[in-house]
């Protein structure tokens, strides 16, 4: 069966009424036919039908052996480090999402859990920066920002030799392009605030385990931690999961027709993009995934935070603002927004500019946003002629 005809009947018939659509149960708990005897459900923080469901349909659609939703996509993290004890290690890729970062350094450092970044597009380097500590080798394939990709299959490999879990951030491309359980990863996580979900109008976590010990070790945190999905946001997610495949494949479409736009154009210095026979790990990309997605990074010919502001300031179509996946497009500048948790000095060497600026390509004409673009690099640079022609001819 396909793909898109498998998500889309993946979601189930209500058995009880015959809806079509999933019922919401907005309930905070379930009566007892007696003392511990119930229908499957007793208090709505420990399971409700609804979230249930949206379980199901992705641990389907990840194929793996149990799935929890979290009330954000840092929640579904904090479950996931929450596997691990003091004294334990993290590999991570050094370009992560601030917002990890954050918590690895601010919040799980202090309990004795410490994290090695590395640049994880060479199963060398996480090959080589592997403990007796190490617990964990946490990837994002791609990356945020830089869409850095990793061979998830070959640092499965290392994992499974060295007895380390691995997670994958699947949140960039999502089960419809990627499934890294089958390249044999033992965790994934998504933001389904992005693109599972898809219409920037919830925030969502999911966590999908390759087997049913994880799966339940991450229910119990899930419980016991108390960070669900509600019921109202688990509809609305399930929603947008059916028409996930076809969002994605024109969000893939739309992104590399730009990216081919912006490869050469003057004010632009490099574009970051899976899609492009020029990224190192294109081929890897090619091999591990159905779709290069719809995020875009490039950095500008003059690598400043003032000529980044310029350019997200100026744009029309593309609105700024934080996250990424929605059908409208966006643009953000990790420096000042997204990464600005992370040190300069070590958020330069993780290669993300001072005027790194990401796109998220929505659904509208894609020539509509190649110009929306280009006239915002063409006003970044008339501004700097203006402030040029200003300190030479009035200040002096």
């Amino acid at each position: 069966m396909n793909s898109a005809t498998q998500l889309i009947h993946s979601i189930p018939i209500d058995p009880l009424t015959g809806s079509i659509s999933v019922p919401i149960y907005q309930t905070s708990t379930f009566v007892q036919e007696a003392p511990g005897i119930n229908k499957g459900y007793d208090y709505a923080r420990s399971n409700n039908p609804t979230r249930a469901t949206l379980e199901n349909i992705i641990t389907k659609l990840e194929g793996g052996a149990g799935a929890s939703a979290f009330a954000s996509g840092l929640a579904a993290i904090d479950a996931v480090i929450k596997l691990l004890a003091s004294g334990d290690e993290i590999i991570a890729v050094d370009d992560i999402y601030g917002g990890a970062f954050r918590l690895f350094s601010k919040i799980y450092q202090k309990f004795g859990i410490n994290v090695k970044y590395v640049d994880t597009s060479n199963p060398q380097n996480v090959a080589d920066a592997i403990s007796p500590k190490t617990k964990l080798i946490w990837l994002e394939s791609p990356s945020n920002p830089t869409l850095k990709i990793s061979d998830i299959q070959s640092i499965a490999t290392i994992a499974q030799e060295q007895n380390v879990l691995l997670c994958v951030d699947n949140t960039f491309a999502s089960p419809a392009l990627q499934q890294p359980i089958r390249l044999g990863a033992d965790l994934v996580v998504h933001s389904a605030t992005k693109y599972i979900a898809g219409h920037s109008d919830l925030i969502a976590g999911l966590v999908v385990s390759k087997t049913k010990a994880l799966a339940e070790q991450i229910q119990f945190i899930q419980n016991a931690s108390g960070a669900i999905l509600g019921p109202q946001d688990s509809f609305l997610t399930i929603r947008g999961v059916e028409t996930l495949h076809l969002r994605i494949k024109q969000h893939c479409i739309n992104a590399q027709t730009l990216a081919e736009a912006l490869y050469n154009n003057p004010a632009i210095d490099k574009v970051f993009y899976p899609g492009l026979v020029t990224h190192p790990n294109h081929k890897i990309a090619a091999k591990q995934q159905s779709g290069f997605g719809g995020i875009i990074s490039f950095t500008l010919k003059e690598d400043t935070v003032e000529a980044a502001k310029n350019v997200v300031c100026n744009t029309q179509l593309f609105k700024l603002a934080e996250s990424l996946g929605g059908v409208k497009s966006l643009i953000s500048h990790a420096a000042t927004m997204t990464h600005k948790t992370i040190p300069d000095n070590q958020r330069r060497a993780a290669g993300v500019a001072d005027s790194l600026i990401r796109l998220s390509v929505g659904l509208e004409d894609v020539k509509d946003l190649i110009e929306d673009i280009e006239q915002a690099l063409k006003s970044n640079q008339t501004k700097n002629l203006a402030q040029l022609y200003e300190e030479i001819f009035v200040t002096n």
